[in-house]
């Protein structure tokens, strides 16, 4: 596979992300280091996310609803899936830009 159908593979679920980077970790350019930190730290934040409106609607189940807000990680996903279709190294809205610098394993 290319490194840009890597980096656009990385965005579905954690197991797309797991073979986008075990496949291209030999042949690794920018584009594709750049769309799995972005993609992990995405990852990483609907993790929290959803542990944390899973606490939230068992403390208050009138709550629950905010479970919408989920939604938001799954449009930045295909945000970020329509940056690297385009070979732009553009950061995921709100939480992009902190993840341009971590996940130094990723390389």
């Amino acid at each position: 596979m290319s490194n840009k159908t890597l980096s656009i593979l990385s965005y579905v679920t954690l197991i797309g992300w797991l073979i986008a980077y075990f496949s291209g970790k030999d042949k690794a350019d920018g584009l594709l280091t750049y769309h799995l930190k972005q993609s992990f730290g995405l990852a990483i934040v609907s993790i929290l996310f959803n542990i944390t409106l899973s606490v939230i609607a068992f403390l208050v189940p009138s709550l629950s609803f905010l479970g919408l807000l989920g939604f938001a990680i799954l449009i930045f996903s295909v945000l970020g899936m329509i940056n690297a279709a385009n070979n732009a190294e553009r950061p995921v809205p709100v939480f992009g830009k902190v993840f341009e610098d971590k996940f130094s394993f990723i390389s």
